[in-house]
């Protein structure tokens, strides 16, 4: 298992939306996540920078491989295709990338 994070600012003026839509994920969203390996997955708001945290934990062996799966899912396309409008990516993000990755420091069970 891998602890993995990452970040991306929201729109202002997407707030609500972004906040409506994640009460209500779609199971099919959700469906892919799970397959995809990732586990106790969250995202944070941190006010008022409106910075979204996302951490998870990876269960699988090929995170690239198993990005590309979900990437190809036509649920996940059209959920995506409704949350990206809502964020604004980080400047310093590498090329293709949409939320920053980020590298762990420190970690206490």
């Amino acid at each position: 298992m891998q602890r993995m994070a990452s970040l991306i600012r929201l729109r202002p003026e997407q707030r609500a939306d972004y906040e409506a839509l994640h009460r209500a994920v779609w199971p099919e969203v959700l469906a892919t996540i799970a397959a995809c390996g990732m586990r106790k997955y969250s995202i944070f708001l941190r006010e008022p920078e409106l910075l979204l945290f996302a951490v998870w934990e990876y269960h699988g062996t090929d995170f690239q491989a198993d990005m590309a799966r979900m990437r190809a899912d036509p649920a996940t396309r059209r959920w995506w295709a409704l949350t990206d409008p809502c964020q604004d990516p980080l400047a310093s993000r590498a090329p293709g990338e949409w939320w920053a990755p980020m590298v762990e420091v420190f970690h206490v069970d």
